[in-house]
């Protein structure tokens, strides 16, 4: 299975002249890598910007072997309508975005997005043709009372409901879904839970999406959480581990790109 590693820049950077300097550096690097080297073909890139920058950085990337996606999308429609501050899926994709986040701690956290909402955003997101990168992950204090495991359950009942009500997905879910297990304590915290750790709860995060159908056995999942260059090996080596959705790391190209060549060593 082909590696992915997709850095979230969230709010960041700052300014068009900061973006582009990121743009040039990774693009430097990628392309000679694929000038002297087939490793690039073990794992794919992917770089999800803040929306102000989104179509300047798909223009940027067009050509290149980095994908782009979007951090999010609105719940209220597809297209488009009278809701203030949304972008919809739409409207991504126009800008260039072939994938979307949704369902990210931050989200949940400071928007409030709730189970029905989660499922109107999936809904939309591949109504227009969007992967999406679904993340899940428990707090600090449900991971310190054992309940990693009921609260992934919780989180992974919106694509069991989904695709309750919308079946034909089933033919296409391992090619149009990605799931990031991103344990909230560990996101930006510098706490990373052991590897051991990681592995048992992805294999039961494959396992739980594949009794929902059989045609979803090889469900790609991702580990974000305090990701950096020293730490990526260990991630990489584990078979349950496909890849890593990173933040911090990403806004500098030598550890994004760090992360990606551990993973490329790795996966085939």
């Amino acid at each position: 299975m082909q590696a992915w590693v997709i850095g979230n820049w969230k709010q960041n950077p700052a300014t068009n002249h900061d973006v582009n300097a990121l743009l040039n550096d990774l693009l430097a690097v990628t392309d000679a890598q694929a000038d002297t080297t087939p490793v690039t073909s073990r794992f794919q890139l992917m770089v999800a910007p803040s929306c102000i920058h989104l179509a300047a950085v798909s223009a940027r990337l067009k050509g290149s072997t980095i994908q782009c996606a979007a951090q999010d999308i609105s719940q209220h429609s597809a297209s488009t309508g009278a809701y203030t501050g949304d972008c919809s899926a739409q409207q991504v994709a126009d800008a260039g975005a072939t994938w979307t986040i949704l369902g990210h701690s931050e989200r949940r956290q400071y928007h409030k997005e709730s189970h029905d909402t989660l499922i109107k955003k999936l809904t939309h997101a591949f109504a227009k043709n969007l992967g999406v990168v679904f993340c899940i992950g428990e707090t600090q204090t449900q991971y310190d009372d054992q309940q990693t495991l009921n609260v992934i359950n919780d989180q992974l009942s919106v694509l069991k409901d989904l695709l309750t009500q919308q079946p034909e997905l089933l033919l296409s879910l391992s090619e149009r879904l990605i799931v990031a297990y991103e344990p909230v304590w560990a996101i930006g915290t510098g706490k990373v839970p052991t590897v051991e750790e990681v592995s048992k709860t992805h294999q039961y995060i494959k396992q739980t999406i594949a009794s929902f159908a059989k045609t979803v056995d090889n469900m790609t999942v991702l580990y974000g959480g305090s990701v950096n260059a020293s730490n990526a090996d260990s991630f990489a080596a584990d078979a349950m581990i496909d890849g890593a959705l990173v933040g911090g790391a990403s806004l500098k190209a030598e550890s994004f790109l760090a992360i990606a060549n551990a993973f490329s060593h790795t996966h085939t």
